[in-house]
């Protein structure tokens, strides 16, 4: 059974509309995640509002909506001044135009929702839309309101549904330039360009999301089930850096008979050793004083 709908409305291709759902495309709700607790009584913390200039907690009928003139100068504005900003229609999604999908650059892709007709009655016109773009071969342009805020959608066929992409406006981008401009242009043989390309179609691969292992996500599970059963935690030894400087050439050639990443790993494995080793000494030392003691 599919979730609770995220939004309702109308799906708009010139005179042929249908109702649609919105579901969102992605979930975080298996991710591991951590409360703000009190160290001495392991109850849960809240946050509160207090006023920056006098430190008072300010209720929630207080609370108002501003926005910073300058410095500390704020002009406030009312909820009925902000429904005031009128927005052509907030269950409509009409459809203005059908771009090649090359042509979108990837930086503007935001949030992705699935698009599903709404009722028995919205399959046909559903279907239409959805077969005639699969046949033009294009992605479709709209605009939505979600949250009170209007975002453009690129709408395309994927399987019997539809995939809806908000857009970043391209105010919210910034200018590559202004990151890009002091990378230096250094003289490359072209040698090293061939020994590169040699060890790129050794990684050639296909796209395949279901190799994407998230190491840190499942490592935070074993830690928060190794601490709630009591278990110790052992930190790790720190890694250390390599402090050997290898010519760019010969890298590359390492990396082409694959001996970099063998003693990397050979290297991370005598270090993992090497922590157990002294964690076991310290151990045996721990005993040994304690047998004195007692």
């Amino acid at each position: 059974m599919a979730p609770r709908a995220y939004w309702k409305g109308t799906l708009k291709l010139s005179l042929v509309s249908c109702p649609v759902v919105l579901y969102p495309a992605t979930t975080s709700a298996e991710k591991t995640r951590f409360h703000m607790i009190n160290r001495e009584t392991g109850n849960r913390l809240k946050q509160q509002m207090v006023d920056s200039e006098t430190g008072d907690v300010v209720e929630s009928d207080q609370k108002g909506r501003g926005y910073e003139l300058r410095k500390g100068k704020y002009v406030e504005i009312e909820p009925d001044e902000l429904e005031a900003v009128q927005i052509e229609s907030n269950h409509t999604i009409d459809i203005e135009s059908f771009v090649p999908s090359e042509e979108i650059n990837q930086r503007y892709l935001n949030h992705p929702y699935y698009i599903a007709p709404d009722g028995k009655a919205a399959i046909d016109a559903f279907a239409v839309i959805r077969d005639a773009m699969k046949d033009q071969d294009r992605v479709a342009l709209a605009k939505i309101v979600l949250t009170n805020r209007e975002h453009i959608i690129a709408i395309e066929p994927l399987g019997k549904g539809l995939l809806g992409t908000t857009l970043r406006y391209p105010y919210e981008l910034r200018d590559e330039d202004e990151f890009f401009e002091d990378i230096k242009s250094p003289k490359i043989t072209k040698d090293m360009v061939e020994l590169a390309g040699h060890i790129l179609r050794t990684k050639a691969a296909h796209f395949d999301p279901s190799k994407f292992k998230d190491d840190y996500e499942t490592a935070l599970k074993a830690l928060v089930k190794r601490k709630a059963s009591g278990k110790t935690i052992e930190l790790p030894e720190p890694e250390e850096r390599p402090s050997n400087v290898v010519s760019l050439m010969d890298a590359l050639k390492q990396s082409l008979k694959g001996r970099g990443g063998k003693k990397t790993a050979a290297k991370s494995h005598a270090r993992r050793g090497t922590g157990r080793q002294r964690a076991a000494k310290k151990t045996h030392r721990s005993t040994a004083r304690h047998r004195k003691a007692g």
